[in-house]
Parts: structure tokens; sequence; C-alpha cells
């Protein structure tokens, strides 16, 4: 059987996206945000976190920069762009109509 983890990598786009759609936020606090908003459940490991957020603003859907944290240190925060809050009505209308059939096929059986 699969770790609920396992799900992180195909939906880590669009949990990122929602979690930047709230405020604009450095990578280690996104990965927080996920896990805390999940209840411990979802942990995304910077191995996958930092390549999505790569290509996510290679597509244009988040934009980058450096600011200084909360502990006074360099980080780059990321922020959605309009293409980015497109797509995240997008991407979250997919998981809503994906998930409901998963739904649908896990209480028929």
């Amino acid at each position: 059987m699969s770790k609920p983890t396992d799900l992180v990598q195909g939906t880590l786009a669009l949990l990122i996206l929602k979690v930047i759609a709230l405020e604009p936020a450095h990578g280690w606090a996104i990965a927080q945000r996920i896990r805390q908003i999940s209840g411990d459940v979802l942990q995304v490991g910077t191995g996958a976190l930092y390549p999505a957020l790569h290509r996510l603003e290679q597509n244009g859907w988040i934009r980058a920069e450096w600011a200084v944290s909360d502990n006074n240190r360099r980080a780059r925060y990321y922020a959605l762009t309009a293409a980015g809050r497109k797509a995240l009505q997008r991407e979250s209308s997919e998981w809503e109509r994906l998930s409901a059939a998963i739904t649908l096929v896990v209480r028929a059986v």
C-alpha cells in the first residue's frame, strides 16, 4: 500500500500554488505550511519542492524575489502571478473533478 505522501508527487504544483495564494512565502515556509495544513500527513522534501518551484517559475505561474526572512536570513520569496491565479483555478477544478471520481469508485467497491 502506498504512503499518503506519495500523493504529493502528482499534486505538488497545486499545493504550492494554493499556499502562496494565501501570501508570498519562501521555500521552507511553503513546505511547513503544507505539512501544517495537512495535519502532518503531507511532508514535502527539498528534493521535490525546489524543482517544482523552478518549474512553476519557468511556466510563469510564480515569481521569486530575494528578501530577508523572519530569522534575518536572505531567502527567495515566491508569489503568484496573474497566470498562476488562473492556473490555480484550473488545477483546483481538475483536482475536485478527479477526487470526486476517485471517491465514487472507492465508495462503490
